[in-house]
């Protein structure tokens, strides 16, 4: 073999070798990779992979019982710009130049939030740095004023070539204003679940469930593409009614603003059902403006002596006392043990027990169920538990506070509650018990919510409940219900009925029976005042066959202050307007007179 041979031979053995050593070395490291680094790498790719993007499901509705939207989610749009693509740059950008002046143009005809020479401005300049993500205006738009953007001849071409896309948000808002506002509810920020009210309680229906988008490339461009469809959430048919609704909150504001109140609130249930068919809350802010802040329907106060009603009940179905029982009352307090009892209207007279409650008097209302419970408080209390009212089952609303009656550490303490000292109840809680007294004595949950729907049809239906089938006897029912019509009726008595110029509860085109409460208001620091006090009047209409039950109740009134003129004219006119709507009574003009229709 010749010296040549051997040197070739020799570089294609060294090639070999370099060959070999490097498929080794590449073998090695592919072999490191998977068996040392491979968690890293893989960390590494999940990153490559495009991300995917929640789709937010539309949250449902909430419906008045005629289907009228009291909270709804309306789509908002966000307007940007990609100023990159393709289109926008060609032939020395063209197209661009050609539509700018219009696009701003119809930018600020359309959302006005910016001048034409400011649109222009702001967008030139982002095409010149090549702005990936403009956003174009400063608020978001609504569907009216996108569909008006999108004919403009730039935006027509499509977002490929004028590089505009609208990204949506769905905005919560009430058709109807302040319309029962703190009984519907609000969300968290925009798109968030529900944070009182009913918007809360039916936060899962409501709310539905997010689809998924994934941003793939086609074409050479990243589109986003949905892989699941987002579910809308369902409606929630609700008992109110926006018609009854606005009747009862106009005549609530109206007598709040008049007597310069704290707050005041209103409830309106039909009879039968236990559905409440309006719900109005009103506070005074430090300005001396009126608006909805805190849900008073559903916290409780000490309910003043429209808790004598019930103190009544237990003792006439116990067969403690008679209806026409009589007790002696004076103008002078009544000393018990370490407290003195007064009467807002003193006489020096006998009354019988259906006199005492037209008349509303404190010292009669002690004296008798001291006199029946003397030595068993804990049966006074028991009693009235078993009328319903310290049952569990409640209205819908989250946080609704329940029903304090504890049993009396002694009888001065139960002297008080039996005109409503010592005992809370929220106005939603009284407006039950006595519309189960309007009811024959079937007490109904009050309900806010009647069904829950989807695109019209029913996915559940929920049917009046009914919490006692009986408070009490037949007898001890008609014996309070004649002392109820007395109320408004006793033109000598009644704390509801007329005198002198005020008509007070007594309408001539409806006829009411029901109660009036009058608390004095404690005081921290300063204990119970004799000038400020909380006014109530809850009552059921029309009398000889009650359909609806309605309370009024109102805080902190200026002085003079009266339940049966402030409160009871408010129901009233909630009354007289109700019949009139519903159409069940019309008022004949220029006669005083009811006509069925």
């Amino acid at each position: 073999m010749s010296d040549e041979q051997r040197n070739t031979v020799w570089r294609f053995a060294i090639i070999f070798i370099v060959i070999a050593a490097g498929f080794v070395a590449v073998l090695g490291k592919i072999i490191y990779i998977q068996a040392v680094e491979r968690d890293e790498w893989l960390k590494v790719a999940e990153k490559q992979v495009p991300a995917s993007r929640p789709i937010q499901a539309t949250r449902g509705n909430i419906l008045d019982c005629n289907g009228h939207l009291l909270a709804t989610s309306m789509p908002q749009y966000y307007v940007y710009m990609d100023t990159r693509v393709p289109a926008l740059h060609e032939k020395g950008g063209q197209l661009f130049t050609e539509h700018i002046d219009t696009l701003a143009l119809d930018l600020a005809t359309i959302v006005g939030d910016h001048t034409q020479a400011e649109y222009k401005t702001r967008i030139t300049q982002a095409y010149k740095k090549g702005a990936k993500r403009l956003r174009v205006c400063d608020h978001r738009i609504n569907y009216l004023q996108r569909q008006e953007l999108e004919k403009n001849k730039l935006i027509r071409k499509g977002k490929y070539k004028s590089g505009i896309f609208f990204e949506d948000q769905h905005r919560r808002i009430k058709p109807y204003g302040i319309l029962a506002s703190r009984t519907i509810g609000g969300i968290y920020g925009e798109g968030g679940s529900g944070n009182s009210g009913l918007e809360k309680r039916f936060d899962k229906e409501l709310r539905g469930e997010d689809g998924l988008s994934s941003i793939q490339k086609i074409g050479g461009r990243y589109e986003s593409v949905t892989v699941e469809e987002a579910k809308d959430g369902l409606d929630v048919l609700t008992t109110i009614d926006a018609n009854l609704q606005d009747i009862v909150e106009n005549a609530l504001t109206e007598k709040t603003r008049e007597r310069n109140a704290k707050w005041g609130c209103a409830i309106l249930m039909e009879t039968q059902t236990g559905y409440i068919r309006a719900i109005a809350n009103i506070d005074r802010t430090k300005e001396g403006e009126y608006f909805e802040a805190q849900n008073h329907a559903v916290q409780r106060v000490e309910p003043g002596s429209t808790f004598k009603t019930i103190a009544l009940v237990a003792a006439l179905d116990d067969g403690k006392i008679d209806i026409d029982d009589t007790v002696s009352v004076s103008r002078k307090p009544w000393q018990y043990f370490s407290v003195k009892h007064t009467d807002a209207h003193p006489m020096d007279t006998l009354l019988t027990v259906r006199s005492a409650l037209a008349v509303s008097s404190n010292i009669a209302l002690a004296k008798l169920i001291t006199r029946s419970y003397e030595g068993s408080a804990r049966k006074f209390v028991r009693r009235i538990e078993k009328m319903g009212l310290t049952d569990s089952v409640y209205c819908e609303i989250p946080g609704a506070d329940k029903v304090r009656i504890d049993v009396p550490r002694d009888t001065v303490t139960l002297s008080k509650m039996s005109y409503g000292y010592s005992v809370e109840m929220s106005p939603m809680q009284i407006l039950m018990f006595y519309n189960a007294i309007a009811n024959g004595g079937r007490m109904m949950r009050p309900m806010l919510v009647s069904g829950i729907q989807q695109n019209g049809e029913d996915v559940e239906r929920f049917r009046p409940e009914v919490v006692k089938s009986s408070i009490c006897s037949n007898r001890t029912l008609r014996d309070i219900q004649g002392a109820l019509h007395d109320v408004v009726w006793d033109d000598h008595l009644g704390t509801a009925a007329k005198k002198l110029w005020s008509r007070k509860a007594q309408s001539n085109l409806v006829s009411i029976a029901g109660k009036t409460g009058t608390a004095q208001l404690f005081i921290p620091g300063h204990g119970y005042s004799s000038r400020r006090h909380r006014m109530t009047f809850v009552g059921y209409f029309p009398e000889e066959n009650p359909r609806y039950t309605c309370i009024c109740m109102i805080e902190d009134p200026q002085y003079p202050y009266d339940a049966g003129m402030d409160c009871g004219s408010t129901v009233r006119v909630i009354a007289e307007k109700t019949m009139a709507y519903t159409g069940c009574y019309v008022y004949r003009e220029g006669e005083r007179v009811l006509e069925k229709r």
